[in-house]
């Protein structure tokens, strides 16, 4: 089982490697770390960038998560998709071009439970062929249900590697549980999960000592889950409900050289750069490191297409409440803000312009189907 390791003389080579990346430098040396990540992702990855988008089902949640918009605590609008509402967005998505999605949903087993999550993503992969997952933590038997119903990716952010830290954030509801959330990972690899992405939520914690854990835990993974592909993210907080302010600061140019750093070291793994982040920096980082962004995001349930506006409800400390006259017209509320506003194309348009090429699908399941037929029919004539 993974545990951090806080001392720096007990890291091992690798993620010594790593920290040593992160340390202050010159312009002149960033230049040439951003140099060095560029060719190392053309070697690794070729000029493909994959594009995906998020598509909540619910904003329902039990937790109690201090900074999350989707907080228990947090009196916003919300509601879950029936599984016809999320067929409707999912057929918006792929008109954009999508044939990458990753559900989002969370936890709250009234709303999100009995196989819905199953419902949904066998709903979607006859038009979606790459469904990843971003919900609840689960046992590996209800991941195993969740591959066999097409699922192909799970994400799971430990938010914070600092167990300390993680208790203050988490006040209260399932997600309290810090080694059940860092476990996840590795049920899911055992359940068939063929990618995962782990991350962490940039502002709890000082950047630095986050970013090497984070490193540590995918070294780990990657021997532990050496079968399945990894990515790896760096969000950072955004505005949302509750109002929550960052700890920790993470600049812009920190920002960069943290992924520098990763790709210098990581070389294979995948790095996802979302709509969290600003039109500029995201333009000036897709050639150098990045492999998969988000685009034209909404973080809402029915945000694309406004389904689920006739289940609309106020929540009060996690108590139903009926929308009032103040609340006419509203929608769902967002998890966080976002930050690049562009549209799918506008986005596909800005990768073309630096010489990369727009990845709208790179998967689907008939590829296992035809690897696991007979040589003899796949012989050609």
């Amino acid at each position: 089982m993974f545990s951090v390791v806080t001392d720096p003389a007990s890291y091992s080579p690798l993620v010594k490697r790593f920290a040593s990346f992160l340390a202050p430098v010159s312009d002149g040396r960033l230049e040439a770390m951003a140099a060095e990540s560029a060719h190392l992702t053309r070697c690794h990855f070729g000029n493909a960038m994959r594009l995906f988008a998020p598509l909540y089902v619910s904003n329902e949640c039990i937790n109690s998560c201090t900074y999350c918009g989707f907080s228990r605590e947090n009196s916003i609008v919300r509601v879950t998709l029936e599984v016809d509402q999320l067929r409707r967005e999912a057929e918006y998505l792929r008109g954009q071009g999508f044939r990458n999605v990753l559900l989002v949903a969370g936890e709250h087993p009234k709303f999100v439970s009995n196989g819905y999550l199953e419902r949904c993503v066998r709903a979607l992969v006859p038009e979606i062929p790459g469904v990843a997952l971003e919900v609840a933590p689960m046992e590996r038997e209800e991941y195993e249900a969740l591959v066999r119903a097409g699922a192909e990716a799970l994400i799971v952010y430990q938010e914070t590697y600092d167990p300390v830290v993680y208790a203050e954030l988490h006040t209260a509801g399932p997600k309290r549980d810090y080694a059940w959330r860092l476990a996840c990972p590795e049920r899911a690899y055992d359940a068939g999960f063929r990618r995962i992405g782990i991350g962490a939520l940039f502002g709890l914690c000082d950047w630095r000592s986050e970013a090497i854990a984070l490193m540590q835990h995918l070294e780990y993974l990657l021997k532990r889950c050496w079968k399945a592909q990894f990515t790896v993210s760096f969000p950072r907080l955004r505005p949302c409900a509750g109002e929550y302010e960052p700890r920790f600061i993470l600049d812009d140019r920190d920002f960069s050289q943290l992924i520098f750093a990763t790709r210098m070291c990581f070389p294979e793994v995948g790095i996802i750069l979302s709509t969290r982040e600003p039109q500029p920096l995201r333009d000036g980082l897709m050639p150098l490191g990045v492999t998969m962004m988000s685009a034209g995001s909404h973080t809402e349930p029915g945000g694309y297409t406004g389904q689920g506006e006739e289940s609309l409800h106020l929540t009060v400390r996690g108590r139903q409440v009926p929308l009032g006259d103040a609340q006419a017209g509203a929608k769902a509320s967002e998890q966080f803000e976002i930050a690049d506003e562009r549209s799918p194309a506008e986005v596909a348009d800005a990768l073309r312009n630096r010489g990369l090429e727009a990845v709208w699908k790179d998967w689907d399941s008939a590829i296992l189907a035809a690897s696991e037929m007979p040589a003899e029919l796949l012989s050609v004539e």
